[in-house]
């Protein structure tokens, strides 16, 4: 069963095509990932399965309700964190899960268990009488995911969950959110630009990049598809045409370019091809300012498809 199924979303706003065509599909009980830098679409995306806003075009369900059609039985059946915290600084835990479960329709007995199996569930128990003010940003991001499992949602919807913790707070919800999912049985879709973070959570994702999705597939299955190892070389007289000439003579025809001086090539060893790499780019009088060598990641997914340098393009430049 599929609880999400997007067909040819398509979202302007302005001169800005900020969804053009996106398509996937999330099963039931997994832990979907839409991976992409800022701007690309993901958030966009959310906020249409969400039923915040409506696409120009395509269709959508969540849980087996048309998000336009049936915009009511969708919000029922969801829980939706989104990137700025939503939680009342100055109530307790407690509290912001009581007020979040009287919002959803519930009350007494019912409710007051909801509350504690939850405190227990994501580890803010101790904190629960404490003012969330006073939560470090982890606890705070443990208790805004609480609010959206209230009333026990079939699909939670995370919107870059960790974005503004410490490395060690992101580590920490990534173990945070595998245990929700197996524990409440949920069906996850996350957003982030995190290359790391989506190849910890993920069971599957889509790469997504100025609003089309590029890929589809498990991190592990992305990754094996690039066979060998990648080498960044970055030139230091910017003679990128004698370059490619080289390379190509001895088999490392480059797979794109990065910028105006850098060309990445793919090679079954790295470690073993750079001597030779090295010597006939100096001996064609090739300069030479930095090389690397790297096993295949999601940069490199996201670099062979887009031929574009993922952390480059998050940081807008």
């Amino acid at each position: 069963m599929e609880a999400i199924v997007v067909q040819e979303l398509r979202k302007r706003y302005g001169e800005v095509q900020a969804l053009d065509g996106v398509s996937f599909a999330v099963r039931e009980g997994e832990v979907f990932g839409l991976l992409g830098p800022n701007g690309a679409g993901k958030s966009t995306t959310v906020r249409v399965l969400v039923t915040l806003t409506h696409a120009d075009g395509g269709t959508a369900a969540v849980a087996g309700h048309d998000v336009r059609r049936e915009p009511n039985a969708v919000r029922r059946s969801i829980g939706y964190v989104p990137q700025d915290s939503g939680v009342d600084q100055y109530g307790t835990g407690r509290e912001n899960l009581m007020l979040q479960g009287r919002v959803q329709g519930m009350s007494g007995r019912a409710l007051r268990a909801r509350t504690e199996e939850l405190l227990q569930l994501v580890g803010i128990s101790e904190a629960a009488d404490r003012v969330v003010k006073t939560y470090s940003g982890g606890m705070r991001r443990r208790l805004d995911i609480a609010l959206g499992l209230v009333h026990r949602p079939r699909v939670l919807f995370l919107d870059e969950p960790t974005t503004g913790l410490d490395p060690e707070a992101r580590v920490g919800m990534w173990a945070e959110v595998s245990r929700l999912a197996e524990a409440e049985s949920l069906t996850i879709l996350l957003t982030t630009h995190y290359l790391e973070e989506a190849d910890q959570l993920a069971d599957r994702l889509a790469i997504v990049s100025q609003g089309k999705i590029v890929v589809e597939g498990t991190p592990a299955e992305l990754k094996a598809n690039l066979r060998g190892d990648a080498v960044h070389i970055e030139l230091a007289d910017g003679k990128l045409d004698e370059a490619r000439r080289v390379l190509a003579a001895i088999g490392a025809e480059p797979e794109t370019q990065l910028g105006e001086r850098t060309l990445v090539v793919r090679v079954a060893d790295g470690g073993a091809a750079l001597p030779g790499i090295l010597g006939e780019l100096d001996a064609a009088g090739v300069g030479v300012a930095t090389v690397g060598v790297s096993r295949p990641s999601l940069n490199d997914v996201y670099l062979y498809f887009t031929g574009r340098d993922f952390t480059s393009e998050d940081r807008g430049e």
